[in-house]
């Protein structure tokens, strides 16, 4: 049977959640429009694991039509139950860039004591691009969970403020190599000599993957 919106709109309307999580996964067999105008619906489904499949993929959907996209993404970021839902929300914030919706970021990391809503917030914040964001990802550094830590690291390279130098080579001899991994990809995007000085460093690490990385950079 061929995969038309019409055919997935009734999939979106089944009791059953599991033809409607099927609806989702076929969004990909749909021209974009069509894929988008039934995400929206799916998006606002009773069902969590449905919500959640539905805005993983707005960051990709929703590119040609923002003005419509952010206010949803805003509203499941900041009042949805389920926390895989609201770290969705912020990856798709982070993908479009929607810098409009930092306060709300900001917000729910503080607010919320999910671990995995906090790592995909500051994870967004790199994405982001946006300046206000530093103080947040400095205050991240400090968090007692390390992956929201090593999110940090990485989202300040990305962020490219020149401030964060200084705080990421505290983590130059972090006792954990994937740390020490993302702080080479962080400590490549600044010019700073300091910054040269610790990939140069890392380059001999006791880790064959971070110094690789290191000299990798090194050599761009």
């Amino acid at each position: 049977m061929a995969i038309t919106p019409e055919s997935v709109r009734d999939l979106l309307h089944s009791e059953d959640y599991g033809d409607r999580l099927r609806a989702v996964n076929q969004f990909r067999e749909l021209e974009r429009a069509a894929a988008f105008e039934l995400a929206q619906l799916a998006a606002n489904d009773g069902n969590a694991r449905v919500r959640y499949a539905a805005i993983s993929q707005l960051a990709h959907l929703g590119q040609h039509d923002v003005a419509t996209i952010e206010p949803l993404l805003r509203r499941a970021l900041t009042n949805d139950p389920e926390a895989d839902v609201q770290a969705a929300a912020a990856d798709a914030i982070g993908g479009l860039q929607l810098r409009s919706a930092y306060e709300d970021l900001a917000a729910v990391y503080h607010s919320s004591h999910e671990w995995l809503v906090q790592f995909s917030i500051v994870a967004a914040l790199g994405e982001l691009g946006e300046p206000q964001a530093f103080s947040l990802l400095q205050e991240a550094l400090e968090s007692e969970n390390e992956l929201v830590t090593t999110a940090a690291i990485g989202a300040l390279g990305e962020l490219g403020d020149a401030r964060a130098v200084p705080l990421l080579l505290n983590y130059t001899n972090h006792p954990d190599w994937q740390v020490r991994h993302r702080l080479v990809q962080a400590l490549a995007q600044f010019s700073q000599p300091e910054a040269q000085a610790a990939l140069t460093a890392l380059t001999q690490d006791s880790s064959t993957i971070v110094a690789e990385a290191a000299i990798q950079h090194l050599n761009r």
